[in-house]
C-alpha cells in the first residue's frame, strides 16, 4: 500500500503527535520516570500552538478522509487503506481529545501525576 492511500490518517495522526507534544508526551515521559516535571513545563508553554494545530490536522484528515470515500463511491472503485485511515483517524482523535482534556482540565493532571507516582 503506497502512502498516497493513506494519506489522511497520516495527516491527522501527525498533526495528534504535534497536539500531544505539549500535553500527552511529556506527561507519558514523567509517568515512566524518564523525565521531570521542568520538561513538561517547558512544553506546555507551547500549548495555546500545539493543540489548536492538532484541532485543524485532524479536521483535515477527516475532510480527507470523506472526500476520497465519497469520490471512489461516486465512481465506483475500491477505497484502498480504508481500515488503516479510519483506524488513524480514530487514534488521533482521542490523543487529540487527551490533549484538550488535559489543556482545559488542569487538576485532571496533578491527580493522574499523583497517581502514577
Amino acid at each position: 500500500m503506497d502512502l498516497g492511500a493513506v494519506k489522511a490518517g497520516l495527516v491527522s495522526f501527525s498533526s495528534a503527535l504535534l497536539a500531544s507534544l505539549c500535553c500527552l508526551l511529556p506527561l507519558g515521559i514523567v509517568v515512566l520516570g524518564l523525565g521531570s516535571g521542568a520538561f513538561m513545563m517547558v512544553t506546555m508553554q507551547y500549548r495555546n500552538i500545539f493543540v489548536p494545530v492538532g484541532v485543524l490536522g485532524v479536521g483535515i484528515g477527516y475532510y480527507l478522509y470523506f472526500k476520497e470515500k465519497r469520490r471512489c463511491s461516486s465512481i465506483g472503485c475500491s477505497f484502498v487503506g480504508r481500515k488503516t485511515n479510519l483506524a488513524l483517524l480514530v487514534l488521533a482523535t482521542v490523543m487529540v481529545a487527551g490533549a484538550l482534556l488535559l489543556n482545559f482540565f488542569p487538576g485532571l493532571t496533578s491527580d493522574y501525576l499523583q497517581m502514577a507516582m
